[in-house]
């Protein structure tokens, strides 16, 4: 599986059923979220525009996609509950057929373009590191059935390595009738 098969099998809308692990606060977090993936058209002014910026030529790419989401979050203490959404516009840059890089317009762990290191293994597990200003996040992404995937990261501290957080989640694809 190269990396626009491993997308192309992600399209569609799933719900996420995820917890975060606070280490470095001993915190608990339980997050919900509708997350919906989907290619970009060729026309969508924002990924021409994210191209350009970035100086990416479209024979460059194969396929672009586009990954919205709306979070509900309830930290364990005194159940505060927040909702986040947002957009990220991903542009995949293979350097060979299990190996590349990930542009994103927002990451994953801070809400700022990062470029990412991906590789996908031999039982089809999407591995994405990215690096931002201190942290440093390894994310792994697993289909369990074609509608049930899995996603774990752990986030750690450049500097030192120590772990910060670490997340599961249990995605599950919303099948329309």
């Amino acid at each position: 599986m190269n990396i626009d098969e491993f997308f192309l099998k992600s399209v569609g809308e799933w719900n996420s059923m995820r917890s975060g692990h606070s280490l470095a606060f001993q915190e608990f977090e339980e997050i919900r979220s509708k997350i919906k993936i989907v290619p970009s058209k060729s026309n969508d002014s924002r990924v021409i525009k994210f191209l350009k910026d970035n100086l990416i030529t479209a024979n460059a790419i194969n396929k672009t996609f586009l990954i919205s989401w709306e979070a509900k979050s309830e930290w364990n203490e005194g159940n505060q509950e927040e909702k986040s959404s947002g957009e990220s516009i991903l542009v995949p840059i293979e350097t060979s057929k299990t190996k590349g890089k990930i542009i994103r317009s927002v990451g994953y762990t801070e809400a700022i373009q990062v470029v990412s290191l991906y590789k996908i293994l031999d039982d089809g597990t999407l591995i994405i590191y990215s690096e931002y200003r201190h942290i440093c996040t390894e994310e792994r992404i697993w289909f369990i059935s074609n509608n049930l995937r899995s996603r774990s990261s752990v986030t750690r501290a450049i500097d030192s390595l120590a772990i910060l957080q670490t997340s599961y989640a249990s995605e599950i694809r919303s099948i329309k009738k």
